[in-house]
């Protein structure tokens, strides 16, 4: 019962609003909607502690995950007295506390990647200066911080002097340098051991820390903790894992340089070393489900670092509802709790099936009698698993169906989401002629591009007018209007030289592609101005540091280098550029966090977007919880704002939304109503189509922390795991057996959500519910 863990009067007041009444895992923890609201929780939470603890030992963390947290926290110190504010602290049971000073706070920095410089932006010694001491008014002074540039080497030097490459090879802890460099490398990798030791006591020093906040990886990580990470570990500077360097790959610019860079963390020691100390962990999304069931319900071990809370009497979990779905408290809420669905029957006997691994068809009554799920379904008999069995082939079915005389607009946050969520469907669809199809991607996507990519574009695309190979641009009128004309025949001249494997004149395709966009950002006017701005911008890019925030023009050329890679993708089908809509919502900036999307500049070109197509179904990415990349919740709020708005001029009584998930997200069998069987030509069209066209993604510089390698993989491999799911209820012969061709060459299975406008406003309204309280 909760009652045995001393909750705050905060936690008492969130608890009571999750409806959660038992806990059983080995850490207490407490369930929001959505991810905006965990933001809340904890800057509630937070704030209630330092106003107990004015003088407290804190250390809070970098990156997306604590957005909302910081937001929720500037709000309310900002709103404190106002009516807004004291609605919040009304409902929190904060309104008899006095307004927190955070000024006499010890911070300190849970992690810094090593070696890099503290001036970088992306660096998180400028982050927490920024967002912490600065954004809330706390003491610098009294901060116990990992500046890189102040940490002491041999003989005084820089670390761009001792460690040229900016790598550090720990193994010369253990053995004898070969050459005068690795000697002096050597003798600082001591000296930064030594420093880290005296971190730690400096934190020892003060208490040890009073507020922990922190997030947790893939693989479990909390801090720089990875998996196998000692529970006595204290601060270091250590390796890290391949899923650890996927997630950093965003902050440093690319999996190349987060993969050699080492990290400076916190020990798991570290954090509980204060017994009294309140430990938080934030989690957000499904795809944090297992790892967090992992955490909460192991006892501790050094496999799942989450499990040191356990030391701590006021340990915590804050988690999404869909970072909480594997947990057995909330699988057995989600059946005892309300009115039985035919949904809970479908979930309880395909994960039955699953669970004693048993096809549907042998399944016998005394199975489903000793499942504590199935044998709670309502006039359980001999036909249940056939009605399940049915119900399921209903939604292959439905994604069989021909559709006809339809007009499509699929809709993606970033490019690339729409081919590896749905690709298999899009091409039944546009193999029928009488369908209309039209494709949008909703931001600039620029971040994906790495500068390296540019920097050997821009140095093949000069290469190719030193050699006269780009004829365009001897054309008269090519700098006035020439160079918006034949966008098409680059795509063309592209997929022509993939299908005769000529892979310079593909190249070739690509640099014409980015003249017409240099022509286009730089204004310019004549063949040497082209060669200087190509100068210019190899310039800028090779003077950047990795990950570094681009100028706004090179941005855009970042962007329409994706754009172009998104075109190549449905030109495989016959869609012209004229159909691939490349809106570049305003929200995405390529900032730390990016606004939230606004009505005016954010929503009315998407309503335009509609009516100059006027679909008869959308299809967009769904995670209305808000827990994926922040690009994807905020696309999906100003896309629902969109459909709310055209609503407004037009009867959308017979328009479909199609909610998708790609390789962030998936649907369970029982959320969805749409199976679609996907063939091996259809898992082979779409890894061609990733690997011929999407050429800045395919080194993959910000991979899946699953899989180091191509997205199109993950996503070959989620359908291959969605008809495994299936195929045990059904059967395997049902698929190799069945009447059409289309189920007997399925290899895997895309599910999806085919809703009404209602129900689909319904999924976004609870996410933008959760936000407007703080705007």
């Amino acid at each position: 019962m909760l009652s045995k863990y001393p909750l705050s009067e905060v936690e008492k007041a969130f608890q009571k609003e999750s409806g959660i009444e038992n806990i059983s895992t080995l850490i207490p923890y407490l369930t929001v909607d959505n991810f905006p609201k965990l933001g809340l929780i904890t800057a509630c939470r937070f704030l209630e502690w330092v106003s107990e603890n004015p003088q407290g030992v804190i250390s809070l963390p970098t990156g997306k995950t604590p957005e909302y947290f910081i937001k929720w926290t500037q709000f309310l110190l900002e709103n404190w007295d106002t009516k807004k504010g004291k609605e919040v602290r009304d409902r929190y049971n904060m309104s008899a506390l006095k307004k927190p000073n955070l000024k006499d706070l010890t911070f300190v920095q849970i992690d810094e990647f090593y070696p890099i410089s503290s001036k970088q932006k992306n660096s998180f010694f400028d982050y927490v200066n920024k967002f912490y001491l600065e954004g809330f008014g706390m003491s610098k002074e009294k901060a116990i911080l990992i500046n890189s540039d102040e940490i002491p080497l041999a003989g005084g030097k820089h670390f761009k002097e001792v460690f040229p490459d900016l790598k550090v090879d720990l193994s010369l802890r253990f053995r004898d340098p070969i050459n005068a460099l690795e000697k002096i490398q050597q003798q600082s990798i001591y000296m930064i051991d030594h420093w880290c030791g005296q971190y730690e006591q400096r934190i020892r020093d003060a208490g040890g820390i009073g507020f922990f906040l922190g997030g947790i990886g893939p693989d479990g990580h909390i801090a720089f903790n990875t998996r196998g990470s000692h529970l006595f570990s204290t601060t270091r500077l250590t390796e890290t894992n391949f899923e650890t360097q996927a997630v950093a790959a965003g902050d440093l610019g690319g999996i190349e340089v987060s993969a050699n860079r080492l990290v400076i963390t916190i020990g798991l020691e570290t954090i509980v070393y204060n017994p009294e100390a309140v430990g938080i962990i934030i989690a957000a999304g499904e795809a944090k489900a297992q790892i967090v069931k992992d955490s909460l319900e192991t006892p501790l071990s050094n496999i799942y670092p989450g499990t040191v809370l356990q030391k701590l009497k006021n340990g915590r979990f804050y988690l999404t509802k869909g970072a909480a779905v594997r947990l057995t408290d909330s699988v057995d809420a989600y059946y005892k709790k309300g009115e039985w669905t035919w949904e809970k029957t479908e979930r309880s006997i395909i994960d039955l099936c699953k669970k004693i691994q048993k096809y549907g068809h042998r399944l016998k009554m005394e199975d489903l009698k000793a499942d504590k799920y199935t044998s709670m379904i309502p006039g359980l008999s001999e036909d249940t698993v056939n009605q399940v069995m049915k119900s399921v082939v209903e939604k292959i079915n439905r994604g069989t169906e021909k559709e006809k005389n339809q007009v499509l607009l699929h809709t993606g946050p970033h490019h690339d989401d729409i081919s590896l969520g749905i690709l298999p469907h899009i091409t039944n669809q546009l193999a029928e002629n009488t369908n209309e199809a039209h494709f949008s991607v909703l931001t600039s996507g620029f971040t994906a591009v790495t500068n390296s990519f540019v920097i050997d574009t821009l140095l093949q695309t000069k290469k190719l007018l030193d050699e006269g190979l780009i004829q365009m641009v001897h054309y008269d009128d090519f700098f006035d209007v020439g160079y918006k004309l034949k966008t098409d025949k680059d795509v063309y001249h592209f997929l022509t030289n993939v299908a005769s494997e000529h892979p310079d004149q593909r190249i070739r395709g690509l640099c014409h592609r980015v003249v017409r966009a240099l022509v286009d950002i730089w204004e310019v006017k004549s063949k040497a101005k082209l060669r200087e701005t190509i100068n210019d911008v190899i310039s800028i890019l090779r003077n950047s540091y990795d990950g570094e925030k681009n100028p706004a023009k090179i941005q855009k050329l970042k962007g329409m280098i994706r754009e172009f890679e998104e075109e190549l993708v449905w030109a495989h089908f016959g869609v012209q550029v004229k159909n691939v809509h490349h809106l570049r919502l305003g929200f995405y900036t390529g900032d730390i966090f990016t606004e939230q999307p606004d009505k005016k500049r954010d929503v009315e070109p998407i309503v335009e977007l509609f009516r100059k197509v006027n679909p008869t179904k959308i299809s967009l990415t769904l995670d209305p919880e808000g827990s994926g990349p922040d690009t994807h919740y905020k696309v999906l709020q100003a896309t629902a704002e969109a459909v709310r708005q055209w609503g407004l001029e037009k009867d959308l009584s017979e328009l479909r939304i199609i909610g998708y998930r790609n390789v962030w997200f998936k649907f369970e069998p029982h959320e969805a109503n749409v199976i679609v069987p996907v063939s091996l030509g259809d898992m082979s069209v779409m890894e061609d189509s990733f690997t011929n066209c999407y050429l800045s993604q395919v080194n993959a510089s910000f991979p899946s922390y699953s899989h180091n390698g191509k997205f199109s993989t993950v996503a070959k491999r989620t359908w291959v795991g969605q008809l495994n799911d299936i195929q045990l209820l059904l059967g395997k012969n049902y698929f190799y057996l069945h009447d059409t061709a289309k189920v007997r060459s399925s290899h895997g299975l895309i599910f999806f959500k085919d809703m009404n406008v209602e129900e689909f406003l319904a999924h976004a309204r609870e996410l933008e519910k959760s936000i407007e309280g703080m705007l």
